[in-house]
C-alpha cells in the first residue's frame, strides 16, 4: 500500500492509503499537473502541460502538447507504465487529459481521464 494522493486522512483518522492501481493513477496525475520547477529537489519533474493551455489553439499546439505529455509520462513513469493512447483537449475553462496505459508489472490495461480548471 502507498499513501493516497492528494494527501488526506481516512475514516479512522489515519493517513489514507491507495492500492497499487490507484497509486499508479495518482502518479500519472502528479506528472501531468506538476509544473517543472515546482518541486524543490526535482526541478525538472512534471510535464509543463498547464502552461500550454494559454497558448493560441492550433493543430500544431495540440500535437506538441500530446508529444510533451507522452514524453513526460514515459520519462518519469516508463518503468511502471506503457502509454498506449493519449488525448489532450481544452474545452471552455477545463483541461481534459485521457490516458490509456498498461501497468507493466501486471500487464493490466487501464484508461483514465484527468481534468483540471484551466486556471
Amino acid at each position: 500500500m502507498s499513501i493516497d494522493y492528494p494527501y488526506h486522512f481516512d475514516g479512522r483518522r489515519r493517513t489514507a492509503a491507495a492500492d497499487d492501481v490507484d497509486h499508479v493513477r495518482d502518479l500519472i496525475e502528479q506528472v501531468l499537473f506538476t509544473q517543472p520547477g515546482e518541486r524543490v529537489n526535482r526541478p525538472d519533474f512534471g510535464s509543463g502541460l498547464l502552461q500550454l493551455t494559454f497558448a493560441p489553439l492550433s493543430d500544431e499546439l495540440a500535437a506538441a502538447t500530446e508529444f510533451l505529455v507522452r514524453a513526460a509520462l514515459e520519462h518519469w513513469l516508463g518503468q511502471l507504465i506503457s502509454v498506449d493512447e493519449l488525448s489532450v483537449s481544452a474545452v471552455d475553462a477545463t483541461l481534459r487529459v485521457s490516458v490509456g496505459y498498461t501497468i507493466r508489472r501486471t500487464d493490466e490495461r487501464r484508461s483514465d481521464t484527468f481534468t483540471r480548471p484551466a486556471s
